[in-house]
């Protein structure tokens, strides 16, 4: 699977790690910064990657910073994407499944690496489940 990645200087270290379990899988990983854990502003790095996702460039994508706030809601301001902050494995697997989301915001202060990991190969493992679902997913855009 090709995906994107990206970060701001507080998501960098699970951004690495994240991309290095990834590209063991087999997946190709495609790095939208940040590069380091200098400060960085997230826009810079969310609005990439949401437009290649929402290009198809890449199929899924994930975002990374303190909280999750930000880079989910730069990223859903791009009409094709449903960008979902997930905390829980749970999260991750409802978000794919109920609301086809394409981009998962993970909140690297507030949960540990090996759950980020977790939450990541959930959502990207999760197809969608489609009926009654596909109806309330197409009254998402504006």
């Amino acid at each position: 699977m090709k995906l994107a990645i990206g970060c701001d200087h507080a998501g960098f270290e699970y951004k690495e790690a994240i991309k290095n379990m990834l590209n063991e899988m087999g997946h190709e990983v495609i790095d939208f910064g940040t590069y380091s854990t200098e400060s960085m502003d997230y826009p810079d790095t969310a609005h990439p990657v949401a437009l290649s996702v929402e290009s198809k460039e890449n199929e899924l994508g994930i975002l990374i910073c303190g909280s999750a706030n930000g880079v989910a809601m730069a990223a859903n301001k791009h009409q094709g994407i449903r960008a979902a902050i997930c905390w829980q494995d749970e999260l991750s697997k409802l978000a794919r499944t109920h609301n086809d989301a394409n981009i998962v915001c993970l909140p690297a202060r507030f949960i540990n690496l090996d759950l980020a990991k977790q939450i990541t190969q959930t959502f990207i493992s999760t197809p969608f489940e489609g009926g009654r679902h596909a109806n309330r997913v197409n009254k998402i855009s504006c």
